[in-house]
């Protein structure tokens, strides 16, 4: 006579002291991407524009400052005589009295205007933290150039705004704010994927907005 074990019927349970295990939740692959992604761009991103963040950082605070931070320069004042032949045509010879005060007072900065007229030649050179005007007499060639040099401090403010620093620093001030706006959107897409201080984030962010708003309304004339 066969028979069959009443174990055979039961349904197989699991193992005492070992817990179920919990169902495992997978992120879609494009939240997964999405952080990677935005982790590796935020990094760096960060870490190639660090210099130039630290530098506008810095210089803003200089140029907020401008005033205490920069001395009193007093110009110095050169004389001299260029040929009178140059002086003869209507245009005048640009080059050759450029390059003469260039060769002559070690000017380096940009020529930024040269005006001829009836009696005198007018001369700029700009710079950052830097200028140069000069004064050609047509009749006798006698010059003078005033040459102001401002400090580091003039420097570097005039290279935060931009102001007569060239066509190459104006792209590096665009590229800076290129790398600014990425860091800044790839750290906010960031604390989306921080469940934990997702909310503490979004707050902080609400709260900075709203006191900028205010310090405008109120303080800003």
């Amino acid at each position: 006579m066969t028979t069959t074990s009443s174990l055979e019927n039961k349904p197989a349970t699991p193992s005492a002291g070992k817990p179920p295990k919990a169902p495992v939740q997978h992120n879609p692959l494009w939240k997964r991407k999405t952080a990677q992604w935005s982790r590796w761009l935020h990094t760096y991103l960060s870490m190639v524009s660090f210099t130039i963040l630290l530098f506008f950082a810095v210089t803003g605070v200089t140029l907020n400052h401008q005033a205490a931070l920069t001395g009193e320069t007093k110009p110095h004042r050169y004389t001299g005589t260029v040929d009178a032949g140059w002086l003869k045509s209507p245009d005048a010879k640009k080059d050759d009295i450029v390059a003469l005060l260039r060769s002559r007072h070690g000017v380096k900065a940009d020529l930024s205007d040269f005006r001829v007229d009836d009696d005198q030649v007018q001369i700029s050179f700009k710079g950052p933290g830097y200028a140069a005007d000069g004064f050609v007499d047509r009749k006798s060639g006698k010059y003078e150039l005033m040459e102001t040099r401002l400090g580091l401090v003039a420097v570097i403010n005039d290279l935060h705004k931009g102001r007569d620093t060239g066509k190459a620093w104006s792209g590096i001030i665009d590229i800076s704010g290129i790398l600014m706006t990425l860091v800044s959107v790839t750290g906010l897409i960031l604390i989306f994927f921080l469940q934990k201080k997702l909310r503490a984030g979004i707050y902080a962010l609400i709260i900075g907005t709203i006191l900028c708003y205010i310090v405008y309304l109120i303080w800003v004339p």
